[in-house]
């Protein structure tokens, strides 16, 4: 009801903000229903089991959530917020080559890691969707804030190239709507993946009101993220990349983020906190060579929600990115949603409560 809600304090929301607070507004979890028809073969790393595997373990940890958690169905994006990063060229082309596996009865390969099916493109614009509601839900205050269930993933997409299994780059359109809307002055994207977030980074390397944090193990695929690559022109300074050798140890690793975080909240003054949640950084994943466990990834989403809490109403949205063994992708999305909505990794809530 409008009497329940309060307006966030002033100096953390940018001036013509529409963003209130709701102290009992729920996690959402964000997934359009396409997404899982993106079909890529069985046989690929990204294939529909990841997402499926996914969605049932959130489905079975809804009851340890207490109703903190509300799952959402959102609409398809336009082509004219894809617009917001990527080129007209692209765009045609990932439309062309869907009609071509429409055409073809089969899967389509835009080059050699990355594939669309027929229905790829409802799930590409469907997913981009989601992230805009994701970041609209929150800065309303309808959301605490929220999860975005991402297939086909985005961090890789340049604002030119499909690559690396992602078409459109989610994250990249929801930290430049929030800038087109006005809802948001300074964005903060912190980026996880075990594989840098190169397309993120070419997005806005010369912009000074994005500001894009990366760990991620290095050398690795794709082989962009060195420490010295810190933008360019207006935007020098607001890339900053934290390279790790594979088999970092827990400690490390959550030591090093801590502090890189720390200093990347520092340098941009965030009025939103956009994440790029990488599960193939857990022990295990095919495709990476780190040792997170689940519960290291509610502690990284923790310090996020409580640094979201002091510089910007606690304004965070999660997508999903990699993560390419679907029963620890599971395992992982639970913790990351548990420290979203409040709740300890035995099922209680944290002492926090509601983050300010």
């Amino acid at each position: 009801m409008e009497d329940d809600r309060t307006t966030d304090d002033p100096g953390s929301a940018p001036a013509g903000s529409t963003s209130v607070r709701r102290p009992h507004a729920p996690t959402a979890f964000l997934m359009h229903p396409s997404a899982v028809l993106h079909d890529t073969g069985w046989g690929h790393p990204e294939h529909q089991g990841r997402l499926r595997a996914l969605a049932s373990a959130v489905k079975n940890d809804l009851v340890a959530l207490h109703e903190r958690v509300v799952q959402v169905a959102p609409d398809a994006a336009r082509v004219e917020d894809v617009a917001l990063v990527h080129t007209e060229a692209l765009v045609d082309a990932v439309r062309g080559a869907v009609d071509e596996a429409v055409e073809r009865g089969r899967v389509v390969a835009l080059d050699a890691d990355t594939r669309v099916s027929a229905a790829s493109w409802e799930a590409a614009l469907g997913t981009v969707g989601a992230g805009l509601e994701a970041v609209r839900g929150v800065m309303e205050g309808r959301f605490r804030n929220a999860f975005v269930a991402a297939r086909p993933p985005g961090h890789h997409a340049t604002p030119g190239r499909a690559m690396g299994f992602c078409l459109f780059n989610n994250i990249a359109v929801a930290a430049a709507s929030l800038r087109a809307t006005g809802a948001a002055d300074r964005v903060l994207i912190i980026d996880w993946d075990v594989h840098h977030g190169n397309g993120t980074q070419d997005a806005f390397y010369e912009d000074p009101a994005v500001f894009f944090l990366s760990l991620h193990q290095y050398p690795h695929y794709p082989g962009t993220g060195a420490a010295h690559e810190t933008g360019r022109g207006r935007g020098e300074g607001f890339t900053m990349n934290v390279p790790l050798r594979a088999g970092t140890s827990r400690e490390h690793y959550l030591e090093v983020f801590r502090r890189a975080l720390e200093e990347a909240v520092s340098r941009s003054r965030p009025d939103f906190i956009l994440v790029s949640s990488g599960f193939d950084v857990l022990a295990g994943d095919p495709l990476g060579g780190q040792l997170l466990e689940p519960e290291d990834l509610h502690r990284t989403t923790r310090m996020v929600m409580e640094a979201a809490g002091r510089c910007c109403g606690g304004r965070v949205v999660v997508f999903l990115e990699g993560g390419y063994d679907p029963e620890h992708t599971g395992a992982g999305c639970v913790a990351v949603i548990r420290a979203l909505a409040g709740v300890g990794m035995d099922g209680e809530p944290t002492e926090e409560g509601q983050v300010a």
